[in-house]
């Protein structure tokens, strides 16, 4: 017995393991990115990058532990079952009860590692990424500045910085414009020709605070009331210290800390203290606290549904077991998120809201427990369902036809009459097998990871659909409108792993020995494999050619109307700064200032004109007016009621107020200040190729978008180069089975987002260029899958 008991937990220990390793991951792609870019700019040390990673799991391990329990259970049990070894198992006289029993061990230990994360590592991380946030919000904030770029999130000022030098611990900005706009409609104007920032200290006074050493510069005021009044002055050497944010956010009290970052303590005091004043808001408090005690126990209750259905599963083994794990983990966390949602609106105590998915299941497991030990119809209704959906899926991917509509002799003579016609000897029918054992797995871990992450999705948004009681025709449409995003962002990783499970069950059942004993060689076996991604690459190009931008659009409005707010629009009639187009050598840069713009009749107001000179950035010339039209007639914009001056050094060397005037030299079109800002999944290549150019007219920075034009190129090639990778890696795994497969996909998977990620950050700040940025990850990868490919024995 003790064999079987050590043989059972190892079967469903690795299957926890991998399930586990492969939810973690899914939740924190989305923050990996954000994480790299720190250590990219050097705004953030290794070791405070090493903290944010460590602060950020435990919060995605009270979701996915739970997981993780259910994933080992249904798989292992069902690849026991599958392979008769339940039967006897059962036939030696092990029952019902000794597999529960069994299995709770591994239960009791996700148990306990559960709580110890829910009720000690997770509020403790919550609390420390708060801290670390807090700590770093000054140096975010002077890496955030991006050349010609307009920043205005520091409080009532603007900047522009027309060149940054990153170095450790500073900055260095060259050609600075600094508006102070305490009073919007007559600006404090500080320009500079270089300027070295110093961050604040963290955890003093001054942490929220970055200190501009200014170097060569002047300041200039004018008076709203008086035109005539101008005030003018030149300095060597100063110092302007910014604040990041409002003084009054620095600080927060103790209870205005963030629920998640409470202790247990915290959190009951809170419900009681609060009960006698708010009433009804001590019941988040109450909520959380029975979060982090329902979450750990999900480990039992899900154990005793996962049970006997992973044993009763032997028809459809482990395909029937991950549809199944799908399935419940689905209906689990639905069940959670709408108690708690019911618990958070006051319709459920909260007690009843956070433990009534928990209770569901806990009642359903010992139904049908008690069915597998006596035997009823329950058991074999959930197991059922199981394996029509797996056949489902199934018949969805294989196509509607029966096989023996789509029998050998149909496939051979279609393949020769395709030789015939083309004068080629492919596809022959060996390639035809790769090809279809290649491509049902592909598209079996498509169709896998595809509903993972509309799952995950739709977790997140069961908050926002209750509390703005969101219809759910509208989710329904947003959730099949992400679903092109989610298949070009998952097609490279699926690519991965249906090529290692592919080879590596041929190379398992010896298939591939037969092969090669046959005269074929490895690169002849691997070309029909290589030839369909290489399709799959290019359908991914076309697919965000033509269809892809449209539904990301679709599902961002879809979205704003979940989360109740406003239609997002990337038209920014809002904008007050921008600055002139490029001009030629030794012509003057302009920036352009207006407290409103009329997009349809083409009229300023409240307009002011800086010209500088392009070799020191100090201000040469200065126009306003109270109003500015676009005239087509003179093709040329007329100021009315205001006034130009010229400067030369400290002095004022020209004064003109005018009541009309044209410039004819200020070139900019209307649609010039008519420009919008879309993302560039939005757009196809050739758009945001036009989009770049048209805004580097304006002085925006586009590196980030530069990056992301050569990925539109780059990305889908990388499903390609992850076919050539997993190829060596699939032959060397011997007989092992296809869970070792998939755990070396994650780990490569793993391996290829942090390193795309941190190239991709090079690009971003401009350490890199963009061409280098993008491609680097495809060459790197794809030189390491050919070196290894042309290693291996053929």
């Amino acid at each position: 017995m003790r064999i079987l008991t050590r043989y059972i937990l190892r079967e469903v220990t690795s299957h926890a393991l991998l399930g586990g390793a492969l939810f973690t991951f899914i939740i924190f792609t989305r923050d990996l990115g954000r994480i790299l870019e720190f250590v990219v700019r050097d705004s953030a040390s290794y070791a405070d990058v090493a903290r944010i990673i460590a602060y950020t799991l435990p919060n995605a391990l009270v979701v996915t532990i739970p997981m993780a329990v259910l994933v080992g259970i249904l798989l292992g049990l069902s690849r026991l079952a599958a392979d008769s070894e339940i039967t006897a198992m059962r036939a030696s006289g092990m029952g019902a009860i000794d597999f529960v029993r069994i299995v709770s061990t591994v239960s009791a230990v996700a148990l306990a590692l559960g709580l110890i994360n829910s009720l000690y590592f997770a509020p403790h991380a919550a609390a420390g990424l708060i801290t670390l946030g807090e700590s770093l919000k000054s140096s975010q904030a002077s890496f955030e500045v991006q050349p010609r770029v307009f920043y205005e999130e520091f409080k009532d000022r603007v900047l522009y910085v027309q060149d940054v030098s990153p170095a450790a611990g500073a900055s260095l900005w060259h050609h600075v414009f600094l508006a102070d706009l305490t009073e919007p409609a007559d600006p404090h104007i500080t320009t500079a020709e270089q300027a070295i920032v110093v961050n604040g200290t963290p955890n003093t006074p001054d942490a929220q605070t970055i200190r501009l050493h200014l170097l060569s510069g002047g300041q200039h005021d004018t008076s709203p009331n008086d035109p005539n009044q101008y005030n003018i002055s030149t300095f060597t050497t100063t110092d302007i210290p910014i604040e990041t944010e409002a003084p009054e956010d620095a600080h927060l009290g103790r209870m205005n800390t963030p629920i998640q970052a409470l202790s247990l303590s915290e959190l009951w005091r809170a419900a009681k203290s609060v009960n006698s004043t708010k009433g009804r808001e001590a019941s988040v408090y109450r909520i959380e606290f029975n979060k982090r005690f329902s979450y750990p126990f999900a480990c039992l209750v899900l154990m005793l549904v996962g049970v006997p259905l992973g044993i009763s599963s032997k028809r459809g083994g482990k395909s029937t077991g991950f549809v199944l794990t799908i399935l419940l983990v689905f209906i689990y966390y639905f069940l959670s998120s709408v108690g708690v949602a019911f618990a958070q609106s006051g319709k459920l105590s909260p007690f009843l809201g956070v433990w009534g998915a928990n209770l569901l299941f806990a009642a359903a497991g010992a139904i049908l427990l008690y069915q597998m030990s006596r035997g009823g119809i329950a058991l074999s209704i959930f197991s059922s369902i199981g394996v029509r959906l797996n056949r489902l899926a199934t018949r969805l991917i294989n196509g509607n036809a029966s096989p023996n509509v789509r029998s050998n002799y149909d496939i051979a003579t279609w393949l020769r009459r395709f030789r015939s016609v083309s004068r080629i000897q492919f596809p022959l029918l060996l390639d035809d097998y790769v090809m279809r054992e290649y491509a049902t797995n592909f598209s079996i871990v498509l169709l896998s990871f595809s509903t993972l992450f509309l799952i995950f999705t739709f977790f997140e948004l069961i908050g926002p659909i209750f509390r703005n009681n969101t219809p759910f025709i509208i989710v329904g449409e947003y959730l099949i409108n992400l679903i092109p995003y989610i298949l070009y962002n998952v097609t490279p990783l699926c690519a991965l792993v249906a090529v290692l499970v592919t080879f590596g069950t041929l190379n398992r059942t010896s298939e591939l020995i037969a092969m090669k004993s046959s005269g074929v060689s490895l690169y002849r076996i691997i070309t029909p494999v290589l030839l369909v991604t290489m399709l799959i690459s290019a359908g991914l190009f076309t697919f965000d050619e033509l269809y892809l931008p449209a539904a990301n659009r679709r599902q961002e409005a879809l979205l704003s109307i979940i989360k109740d707010k406003p239609t997002q629009t990337f038209s920014r009639p809002d904008r007050q700064w921008i600055s002139g187009q490029t001009n030629n050598a030794g012509e003057p840069a302009r920036i352009f200032y207006y407290q409103y713009f009329n997009a349809e009749t083409d009229r300023f107001a409240n307009i002011t004109v800086f010209e500088f000179d392009p070799a020191t950035f100090t201000l040469q010339r200065r126009i306003f007016a109270a109003s500015a039209r676009w005239d087509p007639q003179v093709n040329n914009w007329v100021f009315d009621n205001g006034w130009q001056r010229t400067f030369a050094g400290e002095t004022i060397a020209s004064y003109k107020p005018f009541t009309v005037a044209a410039f004819p030299e200020i070139k900019e079109q209307p649609a010039y200040f008519k420009k919008e800002y879309i993302p560039s999944q939005e757009m196809s290549y050739n758009e945001l190729s036009r989009y770049i150019d048209d805004l580097k007219q304006s002085g925006f920075d586009t590196k980030r978008l530069s990056v992301q034009l050569n990925k539109k190129i780059a990305y889908p090639l990388i499903t390609l180069v992850m076919a050539i990778l997993a190829i060596p890696f699939a032959l060397s795994m011997g007989k092992k089975g296809s869970l070792t497969g998939i755990a070396t996909a994650i780990s490569l998977a793993i391996v290829y987002y942090v390193v795309a990620l941190i190239f991709e950050s090079l690009g971003n700040v401009n350490t890199l260029p963009a061409v280098l940025a993008a491609w680097s990850p495809d060459l790197l990868f794809g030189i390491t899958g050919a070196y290894f490919l042309l290693r291996t024995p053929t």
